[in-house]
């Protein structure tokens, strides 16, 4: 079973998220310089504050708690002294471009939570083999949203389509560690729709993936958790295939993919 990521700070959906198996709570104080990279892009840029993180974890019985900081700076000491002092499960680090500033995460962390890595820097693809020993890194997760701006590429899962996340996948799962990436919509929604997204996860043996802002749209009863749900069985579908029809889905979803980034011009 995957890890669906639920990014919130809405204690009253986090009670939600934690009554469903394969939850995880996802607090986003990454702030530092992510509005200027992605503007006029319609991505989350998150007001959650350091103090939600000790009042989602007051909700969970299960479910395990994120916290994504900011990349490193000067004051990375302090912030994590207080994400750590709530009880985060995990931390994340964004934007990290070398070996080095990873290290340099993990002394701060000390080995009080597990470390997820946020691949989304060409720096990072490109010493990848040089920084999968840190010490207390439990995750690796390509964030598709700064990763194909950094490459050049025009459609956010372009690289997806050209290869470069069988290869990652490949060499974390050889170091034995967790291996995600990106965002899913609905199962029949979003330019890639969300079935087509997830049956990627399940060829690469992808372990997380971030709900995209759809699953909550609907304001009626239950809507969220139904959608969660369907999800969950189109995991289980999508986990029963044949290698032939893997395969097939491999190939059909790449096609697709370069038509979407043939349609939306040159890259930016």
């Amino acid at each position: 079973m995957m890890d669906f990521l639920q990014i919130t700070n809405d204690p009253a959906l986090a009670r939600r998220c934690d009554r469903l198996p394969g939850m995880r709570l996802f607090v986003d104080l990454e702030t530092h310089g992510k509005a200027e990279r992605q503007a006029g892009r319609n991505t989350f840029i998150s007001s959650h504050a350091p103090e939600d993180v000790g009042r989602i974890k007051a909700q969970l019985r299960r479910a395990r708690l994120m916290v994504r900081v900011n990349p490193l700076h000067s004051g990375s000491a302090a912030e994590l002294e207080r994400v750590l002092a709530q009880a985060a499960d995990w931390v994340m680090l964004p934007m990290f471009h070398t070996p080095e500033q990873l290290r340099r995460f993990s002394a701060l962390v000390a080995g009080r939570a597990p470390i997820v890595a946020l691949l989304e820097t060409a720096g990072a693809l490109q010493t990848l083999d040089d920084w999968l020993a840190t010490p207390g890194l439990c995750e690796v997760f390509v964030g598709l949203n700064d990763l194909h701006l950094a490459l050049g590429c025009r459609f956010m899962f372009e690289p997806l389509a050209q290869g470069l996340l069988d290869r990652v996948a490949a060499r974390v799962h050889a170091q034995g560690l967790r291996f995600g990436f990106g965002g899913i919509a609905r199962l029949d929604e979003g330019l890639l729709p969300g079935r087509s997204v997830l049956a990627e996860h399940l060829r690469l043996g992808s372990g997380a993936v971030i709900l995209s802002r759809s699953f909550q749209r609907d304001q009626a009863p239950d809507a969220w958790e139904e959608q969660v749900r369907a999800l969950r069985q189109a995991e289980r579908d999508l986990a029963a295939r044949s290698a032939d029809q893997v395969e097939r889905d491999r190939w059909r979803i790449r096609s697709a993919i370069a038509g979407l980034a043939a349609g939306m011009g040159p890259a930016a």
